[in-house]
């Protein structure tokens, strides 16, 4: 797969992801700030949220519309927090441009079909199905028909739902798919982070498997690099002092640039599938045992365990061959501190 220049996949690093989402507070200066630093922390992509309040619910104040799951925003309406945190459309286009110019690739969330058609405007490189419109099925075949790629988050889906949205994408002829392992918690529980589906992701579905994250902190990041995610998307912020619906499970600068940092020796720690040495590997095999003459031995007498031992360093015969030289006879003299030569004895 392939978003803008930036190939995803087996052979590539994981693709990081600073999501912006209402993190700007309302502010364009903010906003661009924000894809600066994120610039600045090692993001590789900037992900915004297209919609308003209106493409999203109704103004409604009856029971159905207030938030009472648990979650931060519970008491207010579902209208009353997608007006205060949508990202203004008129603002894409320089937050497009901005994230070029620091070279970042710049994509979005659409979450309706106008939406879509919006960034198909502003080229948009690639797609990101939130987690709570994986069941929207003409959303995602609309979008995945527009031959881009496809990111799935899945913090509410069920395998049924995750299978739909899998054949939606495929039933427009849409194969370049990536599936995001996400908790929808906010902030999330670590021990509900369930790494263990980025392997199952990638082998039952085909997909480029991914982590969208919302726990705190870069152990779940690190632990999913480890198990294969080739996506990683963190909420990113400023500073959480300024506040906003998403703020609390944010992170700033300095803590994104740790995770990418720790992300990327995760990357070099894996390597791959190898009994070859590296040079340095080779240049320890001087500390490996070796059979080496520990007490001077004539010409005709008997090899025993006590003239003849394996120890460091490794520059001797192979210890393997301890039990077939011991009550052989020497050929020659033999020094205190001699390498063992098996030309050396005789039976």
């Amino acid at each position: 797969m392939k978003i803008a220049n930036r190939s995803i996949g087996e052979d590539s690093g994981v693709f990081i992801i600073a999501e912006l989402s209402a993190n700007h507070n309302g502010s364009l200066e903010t906003a661009l700030e924000t894809i600066r630093a994120a610039k600045r922390a090692g993001a590789d992509a900037i992900k915004l949220q297209t919609y308003t309040a209106d493409t999203l619910t109704i103004d409604s104040d009856k029971d159905d519309f207030i938030i009472k799951s648990g979650s931060i925003w519970d008491g207010k309406t579902f209208y009353e927090l997608y007006q205060s945190a949508y990202t203004p459309w008129e603002w894409h286009k320089g937050l497009f441009e901005c994230a070029k110019e620091e070279g970042l690739i710049c994509f979005s969330s659409p979450f309706d079909k106008t939406a879509v058609d919006f960034l198909e405007e502003l080229e948009a490189p690639a797609y990101k199905i939130a987690s709570f419109e994986i069941t929207d099925i003409p959303l995602i075949e609309y979008t995945a028909s527009k031959g881009k790629p496809i990111i799935l988050s899945t913090g509410i889906a069920e395998k049924d739902d995750i299978e739909l949205a899998l054949d939606a994408c495929r039933r427009v002829g849409n194969n370049d798919i990536a599936l995001l392992k996400c908790t929808s918690s906010y902030p999330a529980p670590i021990e509900e982070a369930n790494m263990i589906m980025i392997p199952e992701f990638k082998e039952r579905f085909g997909v480029i498997p991914g982590l969208s994250d919302h726990t705190m902190g870069a152990t779940v990041p690190i632990v999913a690099t480890t198990l294969g995610a080739k996506i990683i998307e963190k909420h990113f912020i400023l500073d959480r002092s300024i506040g906003g619906p998403d703020a609390s499970f944010s992170m700033n600068e300095y803590e994104f640039k740790d995770m990418v940092k720790a992300v990327r020796e995760a990357e070099n720690a894996i390597g791959q599938v190898s009994y070859e040495l590296t040079e340095k590997q080779k240049s320890g095999r001087v500390f490996s045992r070796s059979l080496y003459v520990v007490e001077d031995v004539k010409e005709g007498e008997v090899i025993t365990e006590e003239n003849v031992r394996s120890i460091r360093p490794g520059f001797g015969a192979h210890p393997k061959h301890l039990d077939k030289i011991i009550n052989s006879t020497a050929s020659e003299d033999l020094l205190k501190g001699d390498r063992l030569d098996l030309e050396k004895f005789i039976r």
